[in-house]
């Protein structure tokens, strides 16, 4: 927000002129300012003048000529092209060798045959405004002959100071000013609040049928106002915060906002149908044309402010057309409420409405602030527009929001901050922030009721810091462990440097899809995948479900690749899932396992997985895993199966200390297809935990020093017979000499029959004592050959 310092200094007595300095108050008290602007007059020998005469000029129909009384006797003949003054109009003139903003020195002029000595200035030409249409009329009190530099709030220094969304109540002059008086050690000086009122019945009548919505309204009648523009110091102060000044009316209730930080808006009460103000929400296909002069579809969530006929303000956000204040209103209805924050924020989201209002009540503006602040305007529209206040005033507050209290023990200052703080110093710290502090220890703290942040002991820790004084905590090197990643971090790096390593590119996609997708993976009705949890307020109904696996995702990021000319993509991902069931440790939230996934399509190349290129397919998938595991130093037992999605024949379970951690395969083609992709899709999905996990104790065994015995089977098995279950049986038939097992070839053809298969292996011996002869090999081979032939029906080929 902008803050202007002579604004601030009307309230709070500052010690200082140094911009800088106070630039480090705001620091040291936690407001960031981005920057600062000094502002000085921009003209000189600019007097205060009445306009005695106005005539046409005799050579220009849009020219007048004028003469102006400046107090000394004399009447100065000026021509001038603006029509918007009378006789009688007090006006800023500026006479010859007067000197305007970006430096024009005024003169004397012949203009059309007519002699012009000086200027009825502008706004814009003055540098107090952007408006050429016009010249400015003054307060008809303003004195003759004055310098009109002496009216004009200059010079000052605006600030623009950022305001964490969490303190609502420093976005105000006001709010501001309470910071520095605990800083200074003084008091505020508030505004005039209490406007001189007239006994006189208001005929409004307020209802708030949502009190959820609506805590508190309130409504002051002010009569007999009279719309004009507001005064030069006002019309200053506006603009320093970026405000366009109105009409005194409407710029006494942005004014009232800058200062106090409550929205207000002004009701022309004339428009208020039956004198009602109803607060509801809004009903199925209405619609407001607000203040902007757009029509607005209403959603039934919006809050909106009622009269006897229908809607005429958007609450907290934006008036209407309707019931706006224009140069005709005469009777003024000052609204001063309090509305729910996320009702608020939700709304101004919704229609992309944001405004000073909005910005305010969706951070939460004291609820105990509307009376003042109504009164605070009522009371300038009396002294600035001439209106009457009424003394009977609406005030619907059905629930009184009281101050409430946090128990802070003094102990807990000094382990959190690390320096010790006694009994007196809290409280002389909290005192200053206007809390009333009771007891010992624990102390009782009354936290007033715009202070919405401070509601834990740890929240007044923070108070008494940033009072206290950051810079004055004295530099310390932290103690304790010394830092590091965990194994599993560690862990977790590696398996995105292998994956890399391995040619593939790390993917982040969303963590949202949507029913098609689940459908197109071809998930039965009975997958656990199926179940997804449902944002509550999606942006969209394509992602409206949190991803129950990365696969989908993946591979709309694929096809996004090759549909824009890649023709080998290999991408994988590590990212959070989130299935229906509870998590283990904290229930109240869905269960969400970190997952690894994979998918490549076309040829892989030459960088990773093979010497040279080769066709993406199953054995793509089963090259990634075990390549994987094997630099974790993991053993990995791929067994076939079918799962979900993926192709029948060419698709398995990967297994970890003999639990499945995930599937991994060719996709079915009609899966590919379903998301854009033609051609063979290897994929795989896993489980991250288990391969993060610590190692279990291990054992170093001394390699063998003698030479190994090796030599091949083949055997003959029905085609189902997966060769793991070949490799399973041999390595728990061959005893402890068996050092590796290897599948070298697979055929099939007529020589073996149809549907069988000869699957060849390549077994090594090693001893670690001494050299092995066949001799001692021989039994142990034909212990194979029975178990294969036991276990999976497998003949040796060849017998």
């Amino acid at each position: 927000m902008k803050l202007s310092l002579r604004w601030l200094k009307e309230y709070v007595d500052i010690p200082t002129d140094d911009p800088l300095e106070i630039e480090g108050v705001f620091a040291s008290l936690g407001h960031e300012v981005e920057g600062f602007e000094v502002l000085e007059v921009p003209f000189s020998k600019v007097t205060v003048g009445r306009v005695v005469e106005i005539e046409k000029h005799p050579n220009a129909d849009r020219l007048r000529f004028c003469r102006v009384d400046l107090g000394d006797g004399d009447l100065h003949e000026i021509v001038c092209g603006a029509w918007n003054f009378e006789t009688g109009d007090i006006v800023a003139v500026s006479v010859p060798g007067a000197v305007l903003a970006g430096g024009l020195e005024v003169g004397v002029r012949t203009i059309r045959g007519v002699t012009s000595h000086g200027m009825i200035c502008s706004a814009a030409e003055l540098g107090l405004g952007d408006d050429h249409s016009g010249i400015m009329v003054l307060d008809p009190d303003t004195p003759l002959g004055a310098d009109f530099a002496g009216f004009v709030p200059f010079p000052d220094v605006v600030y623009d100071v950022s305001i964490t969304p969490n303190r609502p109540d420093a976005m105000s002059v006001i709010g501001l000013a309470r910071e520095f008086a605990a800083y200074y050690r003084t008091e505020v000086r508030m505004p005039e609040s209490k406007p001189v009122t007239i006994d006189r019945p208001s005929p409004v009548e307020v209802t708030i049928e949502d009190t959820k919505g609506c805590p508190r309204y309130v409504g002051w009648q002010v009569d007999g106002v009279k719309i004009a523009p507001s005064p030069i110091w006002m019309q200053q102060r506006l603009r320093a915060s970026e405000v366009r000044p109105i009409n005194n009316v409407v710029d006494i209730t942005n004014y009232v906002l800058l200062e106090l930080g409550q929205p207000l808006h002004g009701f022309d009460l004339d428009e208020v149908a039956d004198h009602k103000i109803v607060v509801r929400r809004a009903r199925t296909g209405e619609t407001l044309k607000t203040l902007d002069g757009v029509d607005r579809e209403l959603d039934v969530l919006d809050l909106m402010i009622c009269d006897g006929r229908g809607i005429v303000a958007f609450a907290g956000i934006m008036g209407g057309e309707e019931s706006e204040v224009t140069d005709s209103t005469s009777r003024v209805l000052i609204e001063a409420a309090n509305f729910h924050p996320p009702s608020v924020m939700f709304s101004s989201k919704r229609h992309g409405l944001r405004t000073e209002a909005s910005a305010r009540f969706e951070r939460g503006v004291d609820p105990n602030l509307p009376a003042l602040a109504a009164g605070r305007a009522a009371h300038l529209m009396v002294e600035l527009a001439g209106g009457e206040a009424l003394a009977d005033v609406r005030d619907c507050y059905p629930s009184v929001i009281e101050p409430w209290t946090v128990d802070l023990d003094v102990g807990e200052v000094e382990r959190i901050l690390g320096v010790p703080f006694d009994r007196d110093a809290v409280v002389d710290l909290l005192s200053r922030f206007r809390m009333e502090v009771e007891g010992d220890s624990p102390l009782r703290v009354t936290v007033p009721t715009n202070r919405p942040d401070l509601t834990r002991p740890a929240d007044l820790i923070e108070e008494i810091a940033r009072l206290h004084g950051y810079d004055k905590f004295p530099e310390t090197l932290p103690s304790g462990p010394a830092g590091g990643l965990s194994t599993s971090q560690v862990r977790d790096r590696r398996v995105r440097e292998i994956m890399v390593g391995l040619g593939m590119h790390e993917a982040q996609t969303m963590t949202f899809l949507g029913r098609s997708e689940l459908d197109a993976l071809a998930l039965p009705d009975d997958d656990p995948r199926r179940a997804a949890i449902r944002v509550r307020n999606p942006l969209r109904e394509e992602e409206a479900y949190l991803r129950t696996t990365l696969l989908p995702n993946l591979l709309k990021a694929v096809q996004y690749n090759v549909s824009h000319g890649l023709s080998h993509v290999s991408l994988f991902e590590v990212g959070k899932v989130f299935l229906s069931a509870p998590d283990p440790d904290d229930p109240r939230v869905p269960d969400q396992p970190i997952h690894l996934a994979f998918i490549a399509v076309g040829d892989t190349g030459a960088r990773g997985l093979h010497s040279t290129p080769r066709a993406t397919d199953v054995y793509t998938s089963t090259g990634i895993v075990q390549a994987l595991f094997d630099r974790l130093g993991l053993q990995v037992r791929i067994r076939q199966a079918a799962p979900a999605g993926f192709h029948p024949g060419r698709a398995a379970e990967v297994l970890l200390a003999e639990e499945v951690i995930g599937t991994i395969g060719e996709l079915h083609p009609a899966v590919g297809r379903a998301f854009g992709i033609e051609g063979r899709v290897a994929a795989g999905e896993l489980m991250l935990a288990p391969l993060l996990a610590d190692d279990d104790w291990w054992q170093l065994e001394a390699p063998s020093t003698y030479p190994r015995v090796e030599f091949d089977l083949a055997f003959v098995l029905e085609e189902r017979t997966a060769a793991s279950a070949v490799v399973q049986a041999i390595q728990a038939a061959a005893g402890d000499w068996l050092e590796s097992v290897t599948v070298f070839d697979e055929f099939r053809g007529e020589s073996i029959g149809e549907g069988r298969k000869s699957l060849a292996l390549r077994l090594v011996f090693r001893a670690p004592d001494h050299t092995l002869t066949n001799e001692e090999v021989a039994p142990h081979r034909e212990t194979i050959i029975s178990a294969v032939a036991e276990v999976t029906g497998g003949q040796l080929r060849g017998v």
